[in-house]
């Protein structure tokens, strides 16, 4: 996944957990942020979440006139999944996942995923399926 598709400050973080809906699975928690001032990824955001973009009048600080809207991934591990070698495997791990799913997510969201205990131990397809899984129930998928 590139950088720029990346959340990496820690308000970017904080915003998608508190005001975010949450999804959660064993190996992976994700939290859902709606960038649109129309509303959360629970009210079935279908083809119509492109056109907002470029909506007059529409609030989105973080980009200006003609810039496409991208979805933006961050990843964490807390110390509960194990020392800094296993959090950085598990953070990989998900990374890797993600790629092959990315452009299929629909456009206007941050998402935050968050590994829990078991990922590290688990292999790319299993963490493929349960992103797959958490993005589906989410209706982030085309």
């Amino acid at each position: 996944m590139k950088r720029r598709f990346r959340l990496t400050r820690s308000n970017d973080f904080k915003r998608v957990r508190r005001s975010g809906k949450s999804y959660v699975h064993p190996l992976v928690v994700l939290f859902v942020f709606a960038k649109h001032p129309c509303g959360m990824a629970s009210e079935a955001p279908g083809p119509a979440l492109p056109a907002l973009a470029g909506r007059p009048g529409s609030r989105s600080p973080e980009r200006s006139e003609g810039e496409v809207e991208v979805v933006r991934v961050g990843v964490a591990a807390g110390r509960t999944v194990g020392n800094a070698v296993r959090r950085n495997r598990a953070k990989r791990l998900v990374r890797a996942a993600m790629q092959n799913l990315y452009p299929k997510i629909i456009p206007g969201f941050d998402l935050v995923l968050i590994a829990r205990q078991s990922l590290p131990s688990a292999t790319l397809t299993q963490t493929q399926e349960a992103l797959f899984k958490l993005l589906s129930r989410a209706g982030l998928l085309w």
